[in-house]
């Protein structure tokens, strides 16, 4: 599985992701994975399955049976340290926070500090809540001046 990359981000793999919650060789030599998507809307999760299914034919597994589970939902707090140093090797910036706590209960958050990627500066500011996708948001280094995405805690 750490040959399938991520469709949007292809230099980390859906493992280091964390996409991939479980893969079984069962009995009659198919082989079953559960993935779940990063968000429920996710467009990558097809691309993702027939990637898996092709990897697992190479290998000379035939029959593949994916299965999307939603729930526990998704969270960056199942990725790698190594896919992190990837993304931010790639130019975007890693979560920084655990996931963010969404029961309702109002609580003043401190202000995020996100370094650059690009020059390492905490010099940053947010622009947008959302960058190039949904899961993440467009910052700007005041230091260097590029723009960079920062994928989001959830």
């Amino acid at each position: 599985m750490g040959q399938v990359s991520d469709p949007e981000i292809p230099v980390i793999s859906i493992v280091e992701l964390g996409i991939v919650r479980e893969l079984n060789v069962l009995d009659d030599g198919s082989c079953e994975v559960t993935i779940t998507p990063t968000y429920s809307g996710c467009p990558a999760m097809q691309v993702i399955a027939q990637d898996i299914e092709t990897v697992l034919h190479s290998h000379g597994i035939h029959k593949v049976h994916i299965k999307s589970r939603l729930s526990p939902a998704w969270t960056t707090d199942w990725m790698s340290e190594s896919g992190k140093a990837k993304l931010q090797g790639y130019g975007i910036a890693a979560p920084v926070q655990q996931v963010v706590d969404i029961s309702g209960i109002s609580r003043r958050q401190p202000a995020l500090v996100v370094a650059c990627p690009q020059c390492g500066s905490n010099n940053t500011r947010l622009v947008s809540q959302f960058g190039s996708t949904a899961c993440k948001a467009l910052y700007r280094c005041v230091d260097c001046l590029e723009p960079f995405d920062y994928f989001k805690a959830h």
